[in-house]
């Protein structure tokens, strides 16, 4: 199972600000091994985030993001106290699921 995600949730003005870091591996499927073997595809496909149990962002991923990426976005009405949940599924069925709660 992947390492979990940093997110960090500070609200301000009625919106939040979400920073969130992946830990994934995040392998193109182009690059080859010291034996010269092509390293297979190994990447984040889908992420999904969610205010309360509500969705409010999703996006799709494909082979060119950077290992471990980070994403930030603004959700509109969160306040303190709020949970914020992401999950992100990859090409090879793998999961993660984390929360946090907006300060």
């Amino acid at each position: 199972m992947a390492d979990p995600m940093r997110i960090r949730a500070q609200a301000a003005g009625g919106n939040a600000t979400v920073r969130v870091l992946m830990g994934h591996e995040m392998e193109t499927g182009q690059r080859k091994d010291a034996a010269g073997k092509t390293i297979p595809a190994w990447h984040i496909t889908e992420v999904t985030a969610s205010l309360n149990g509500k969705p409010v962002m999703s996006a799709e991923w494909g082979p060119a993001v950077a290992k471990n990426p980070f994403l930030q976005f603004s959700v509109k009405g969160a306040k303190a106290g709020d949970k914020i949940a992401v999950t992100w599924k990859d090409n090879k069925g793998d999961s993660r699921t984390d929360e946090a709660v907006v300060s």
